[in-house]
């Protein structure tokens, strides 16, 4: 099962990646920003289960970095 949640949470994150490098994406884009956070949160729970600090730390801050942009980039409401 763990295998298969590290797949999606790759898939995830290349899914963003993907969208960026074709320019249906950047890095203001809500569903680009969702796809980094929930990709990487998904890898950085596998990572702290597995005990991988170099993978906690990736995941971790990639994770972190993906809400603040999801934050910050929020729809204003008029």
């Amino acid at each position: 099962m763990w295998q298969w949640l590290s797949v999606l949470g790759a898939v995830l994150i290349l899914a963003a990646f993907a969208l960026s490098q074709t320019g249906r994406a950047d890095r203001e884009d809500r569903l680009y920003n969702l796809l980094n956070l929930v990709g990487s949160a998904i890898l950085a729970v596998i990572a702290i289960r597995e005990v991988q600090a170099g993978f906690i730390i990736l995941e971790g801050v990639w994770a972190v970095l993906s809400l603040y942009a999801l934050i910050r980039f929020r729809p204003q409401r008029p």
